[in-house]
Parts: C-alpha cells; structure tokens; sequence
C-alpha cells in the first residue's frame, strides 16, 4: 500500500511543472518520487529474480525495444545528415523515456498486478480531486503563493506551466472514476462517482480545446458501448436494458428524421456553445489552425528528408514565425517557459504521431499504432467501456499534443493492458457473433 499510495502521489504531481527546480529541468517532487518507486520496485524484482512475463508485459516490452531500436536509427540518420539539434532538450527525452519505459513493465510486474493497479487507480482518482481542489483554491483565494502562478491569462491552469497539461490530466481522472464506478457497488460506487464532477469543471476551466472535444466524443462513445453492450447482454430472456436499447435502435431513424427541420438551429446552438467553451471564444482558431498546419507540414517534411528514419530524441522544428512575432508584441504571464528561437531548432509538431515520425520514423509510429491498437481492441473485446473511453480519449488527446512522456498515459496504458478478455462461452449469441467478427 505504501508504495502504491508514493506512486500515486509522484504520479499526481507530475503535472505541477512550475513545482519543478529550475536548476534541474524536468525534475521535481513528482518525479523524485517516482524515482523513489521505480528504485523500490527494481529491488523487488532482482530479490526475486524478475518479474514472470505475461502478454501484456511482453506486449511492452516489444514496443520500447522497437522504439530504443527506431530512436537509435533516427539519431545515427541525423548524424549522417548533419542535423542540428539542441542537446538539452535531446537528453530530456532521452531521460523521459529510460524513465517512461521500467515504469509502464513495472506496473504490470506479477504478482497481484492487477490489485496493485486497481488500488492505485483508487488513490489516483481520490488524491486527484483533492489535488485539483487544492490547485482551485490556489487560483481563487490564495494568488499570492510567490512559487507558482495559477492563471494563464484567463485560463486556469494551476500548478501547471500549460494549462493543457493540467487539461490532460482531468481527461484522465474523470475517466478513470468512470471506470471506478463502473466496477464498483455501493458506497464504493457513489465515491467513484462523486470524484468526477470535479475533473470535468477543472478541464472546463482551463479552457482546453482538446478537452472539450475529448469530453464530448468520449460521451457518445461510452453512450453506443453500453448500448451495445445492454444488447449483447446474455440472458435467457429480454431484460428490460436490452428492450430498451433494442427499443432505442429502432426508434433512432425515427429520432433523426424528426429532428432533421432543427438541424441548422442545433448545429449554430452548437457552434455558438463550443465558441463560449474554447479559449478566447474562438477568436484565435483560425490562426492557431495554421500554426498546427505549418508544424505538421515541417514534421512530415522532416520525417521523409531523413529517409523516415526519424532524427533521434528532442525537438527538430522551427518556431512558426508568427508566433515568433506574437510574443515578442504581448506580455506573457510569468512562469511561462517558451521555447526560444536558436541557433538549432527546438520546436515540437504537438501530435504523439507525428513526432514520433520526426524522432523514429515510420517503425516508432507502426510500434505506437501497434500498441495502441492492439490495447484498445483488447479492452473493447473485455467489455471495460469506460477504459476504451480512457485510453481512447488520451490517445484522441494526443493528437494535438505528445503524450508519451506522460505517466498518466502509461498508467492507463497498463491499466488497459491487464483487462481480461471475456470468455466466448460467457457471451450471448448475438456478443459471440460480435466477438468472432472482431478477431
């Protein structure tokens, strides 16, 4: 229990990037006791001889050798090719992922994997309300605390330094007290439930695009699962979930013909709603459209210009002039780190995919996919909705953003990983018709 409770914790604060020492960059509370965690669990592992190797563990261990192997390849091609990077931000990475890679085995290091990360999923999304609550009161009633500042312009962002980070981890803590409730009873239930509300005010909060999107599909996600799920339920006869979602396919024409004379006043309510809910009510969409397609253009440029064998670990993009040129005109608030135009370039695409193109090229983007993938497509077949709502809306996250040297992700990623398939003989006919279609 003590070393779930230290991993959650340093999990947790691993978002308060201003909290971390400016003399040591990327390191802070968080990520000490992480380090904390992952030295324990190593002489754990040596004491009994390492850890038995299971599919989900083997699964991961695939992927970080595929990805050390397309990372090796991309730094050897960016030394043939004379590429300038940034040696600080290379080691940065390269710091990230030696940590990021024994964290995300040993979370599934047997045995009692799976109790170990169902209580840490407990003490994550109970820690994380009061975590969250703790970072509101800082921003609303204590402004003064001279470490930190809360706010990015309007936009909340609490012990953050990008209120997108902050935005990513109430996506993962609303989902994960989904997924809480969702196999939980009793009183149990009710407190998975009330540590969600909580998240999704913070999320809406910060102002986040990608958060609001993320919400709003991942409800309608879990919405079609559990109507799948409620008519694939095995009963000998028709409980009233499955009449009712078998009722509810077969009204859902009539609903959309009839809603069809409201289409324009639902899609301008709609378009007016997501304008008050985004930052700045919209004004800059336009212009940071063509800021992510002047990166994506330079990230896919990159990629193939090095033989899509990637340049290695770091940054490898210019700074897009216009941003360039915004802030030398606005006032940014303080504790704000911006990369700085130089010599080399030091600029990320902001998509997990496209910079892992620009790092590994096309084998670290194939072994992404491939993981992804294959956890996802696991965890739909084990019936764990809210974790394909998890897993699903940080990956959906992360195309606006690089998410991989994120703990969070990788805790949900093993989280997913150990969910058991479920059973064909367990199914009903119409689920093991659905199943053997999947495989």
């Amino acid at each position: 229990m003590v070393l779930n409770a230290l991993f959650s914790i340093g999990l947790l604060l691993t978002s308060s990037s201003q909290l971390r020492f400016l003399e040591v960059r990327g390191v802070g509370p968080g990520e000490i006791l992480l380090l904390v965690w992952l030295i324990s669990m190593l002489m754990r592992e040596v004491a009994r001889l390492g850890p038995p190797l299971t599919p989900a563990l083997s699964r991961l261990l695939v992927f970080w050798a595929l990805l050390l192997a397309a990372e090796c390849f991309g730094t050897l091609a960016g030394f043939v090719l004379q590429d300038r990077h940034d040696p600080i931000w290379f080691l940065h990475d390269v710091f990230a992922y030696s940590m990021m890679a024994p964290l995300s085995c040993f979370c599934l290091a047997r045995p009692a994997a799976e109790q170990r990360l169902h209580q840490a999923a407990w003490f994550i999304s109970v820690g994380g309300s009061v975590f969250l609550a703790v970072q509101i009161a800082n921003a609303l009633y204590l402004r003064h605390i001279p470490v930190v500042d809360p706010w990015y312009w309007d936009r909340l962002r609490g012990w953050s330094q990008n209120p997108n980070q902050l935005a990513f981890l109430c996506v993962a803590l609303g989902a994960l007290s989904l997924h809480l409730a969702e196999t939980s009873h009793g009183i149990r239930k009710i407190g998975a439930l009330a540590c969600m509300p909580l998240p999704i005010a913070v999320g809406f909060l910060t102002k986040s695009d990608a958060f609001i999107f993320v919400l709003a599909l991942g409800s309608l996600a879990y919405l079609f699962l559990k109507i799948r799920q409620m008519l694939c339920r095995a009963t000998s006869e028709t409980s009233g979930r499955s009449a009712f979602a078998w009722i509810l396919v077969g009204a859902l024409p009539l609903i959309l013909i009839a809603a069809a004379p409201l289409a324009a006043s639902i899609a301008a309510g709609t378009v007016d709603l997501a304008k008050h809910l985004s930052k700045d009510s919209g004004k800059d969409a336009e212009q940071e459209m063509e800021v992510r397609l002047n990166l994506w253009t330079q990230a896919i440029a990159r990629g193939f210009d090095s033989g899509m064998l990637g340049l290695g670990p770091g940054p490898h993009l210019q700074i897009p002039l216009s941003l360039v040129e915004e802030r030398a005109v606005e006032d940014e608030p303080k504790n704000l780190v911006h990369p700085e135009p130089g010599d080399a370039p030091n600029f990320e695409a902001h998509n997990t995919f496209l910079d892992l193109f620009v790092q590994g090229g096309l084998l670290a983007v194939l072994s992404f996919a491939w993981l992804v993938g294959s956890t996802i497509s696991a965890t739909y077949r084990g019936r764990r909705d809210a974790l394909v709502v998890l897993l699903g809306g940080l990956v959906v996250f992360g195309m606006v953003h690089f998410i991989i040297r994120q703990p969070i992700f990788w805790f949900a990623m093993a989280l997913c990983s150990i969910t058991p398939v479920v059973r064909r003989s367990d199914a009903a006919p119409a689920a093991r018709i659905l199943l053997e279609a999947e495989v």
